[in-house]
């Protein structure tokens, strides 16, 4: 190609085409990238401040992502503290419940239902996790969130531990006692004798009747009860019969015994005796009358063998006596009434139907055998109940169970402890749940100026490097026109050329 010789005039054309084509590549290249500056070639100094700001623009936008994730570790611990309160709103109201009833069984099945709660409380804890972090958890779940990116601005959030209700740290809410119940038993036992006191005519006495006047008992005859035959010992002091001694004074004497009960039927002259235990009642003739010294009566007790039983021929009950079931609040859960037809198996029915109370009876020794959820007391009107020996004074008569642990409801004192328990950690709870909230709203309005900086970041460098389209546009419209121009002044330039041949 260096051989060929060309005009100055098409060279010069030639040239300016060339430019033209270069100038006109370079403004395609800017429209296509939308960028006036595309290398360092183009402009260094706007090239590597352009891509400076788009470097820390691209380092904030990974940091806004991580913002995002803060955000939304910190709502679900959000969440979780609100459905937490109100959980420890039901725990209280439990506890208010209770303390608005004196059954200690309803408390107990109120602190059972309160212990639910607080293993409800510690799982939702356990829960309120996002991407395994768990700012209810405590521990390593603390977490940062950095906002600029040489890290040297962020906010560090404490994660608190509420998987342990009972943790001082966090609520403070131990789990209650659960009530375990315990068993007693009584027995049912007696023996009856009737002895029939009458004059030396035959003819009945009545109460009032003096006793000297039977045809058995004599003044100054003392009267005894011992507990089995001839070789058993007394049982506390003798009877002294004296001139103006009445029969009502002897069934007195007789009914005063624990254990043992005595009525008088005034139509018929006799005297019933029931007794829990075998015993003679003795006469022993200190009168000097012939034929006083005896026995007036022996029983023989033994155990109920039947259910079906009545309660009166144990010496422990008589007709109109009143049986109470309390627990250890005092609180009544109900009473019988003993009638004459009332059997074993009325008294089982009617422990046997309250509930946390269960009442059998064992035919073969004739035992009633409770067993209570609670602390409970059976006790009767009748000093005569439970009393399984006679005895001269009265040392027991009711029947207690002590469960073996009480609920932690048991008392108003307790209930009152962990209400006030129950309060400090709502109020911990609100604490919390407003230092959660202050900061998420840091981290919204960092997220929002991280965009906003963003944005500024992005524009500046495109300040720098994008190009104009609309110039650009009319830039690549004049080159067009002058490249066309120039292709038509290298077409007239070898036209003035190709005149020479024509001399040929």
């Amino acid at each position: 190609m260096s051989d060929i010789t060309l005009s100055a005039a098409v060279r010069q054309n030639l040239l300016t085409l060339q430019t033209t084509a270069d100038l006109l590549s370079d403004v395609q290249g800017k429209l296509a990238t939308g960028l006036k500056v595309n290398s360092a070639l183009d402009n260094p100094n706007s090239f590597f401040t352009a891509s400076g700001l788009n470097s820390r623009a691209n380092d904030l936008n990974n940091l806004l992502d991580d913002m995002g994730q803060s955000l939304q570790t910190l709502k679900a611990a959000d969440k979780g503290i609100q459905s937490i309160t109100k959980l420890v709103d039901s725990a209280k109201a439990k506890a208010n419940q209770a303390l608005q009833t004196q059954s200690q069984f309803e408390r107990a099945q109120f602190a059972k239902q309160y212990n639910d709660l607080l293993e409800q409380i510690e799982d939702l804890a356990k829960d309120s996790s996002y991407k395994g972090k768990n700012l209810l958890a405590g521990g390593t779940n603390d977490l940062t969130t950095i906002f600029n990116e040489d890290a040297t601005s962020k906010l560090t959030i404490q994660a608190v531990d509420y998987t342990d209700a009972s943790l001082s740290t966090g609520l403070n809410l131990s789990d209650i006692a659960e009530a375990q119940g315990g068993a007693s038993s009584f027995d049912i036992r007696g023996g009856s004798e009737t002895i029939a006191l009458q004059a030396g005519t035959g003819q009945p006495l009545q109460s009032s009747s003096l006793l000297s006047a039977s045809d058995a008992i004599d003044v100054d005859d003392v009267l005894a009860l011992f507990d089995g035959p001839a070789t058993a010992s007394s049982i506390g002091t003798g009877f002294t019969v004296g001139a103006g001694t009445t029969v009502q004074d002897l069934v007195n004497y007789i009914d005063g015994f624990a254990g043992v009960n005595a009525s008088f039927d005034d139509a018929t002259g006799q005297l019933v005796i029931n007794s829990n235990q075998t015993i003679d009642i003795r006469n022993d003739g200190s009168s000097g009358s012939t034929g006083n010294t005896a026995d007036l009566a022996a029983i023989t007790a033994s155990a109920a063998n039947s259910s079906g039983a009545l309660l009166t021929n144990s010496a422990s009950f008589k007709v109109g006596d009143t049986l109470t079931l309390t627990d250890g609040n005092n609180f009544e859960l109900g009473s019988i009434e003993i009638e004459a037809d009332t059997t074993i198996e009325d008294l089982i029915n009617f422990l046997d139907d309250f509930n946390g109370v269960t009442a059998s009876f064992e035919e073969a020794s004739g035992r009633i055998s409770l067993l209570s959820d609670t602390d409970l007391t059976l006790a009767s009107d009748n000093n005569d109940f439970n009393d399984n020996t006679v005895a001269a004074t009265n040392t027991n008569n009711d029947v207690t169970i002590a469960a073996l642990t009480d609920s932690g409801f048991a008392t108003d004192g307790q209930i009152n402890r962990v209400i006030d328990r129950l309060n400090t950690a709502l109020g911990n709870l609100r604490s919390q749940a407003s230092e959660f909230g202050t900061n998420l709203s840091t981290i919204e309005i960092r997220q929002d100026y991280t965009r906003s900086l963003i944005n500024t970041l992005q524009e500046g460098a495109g300040l720098l490097t994008l190009a104009d389209t609309n110039e650009e546009g009319a830039n690549l419209l004049a080159l067009q026109t002058r490249q066309q121009l120039a292709a038509t002044s290298l077409s007239f330039a070898s036209q003035a050329d190709q005149t020479v041949l024509s001399l040929f």
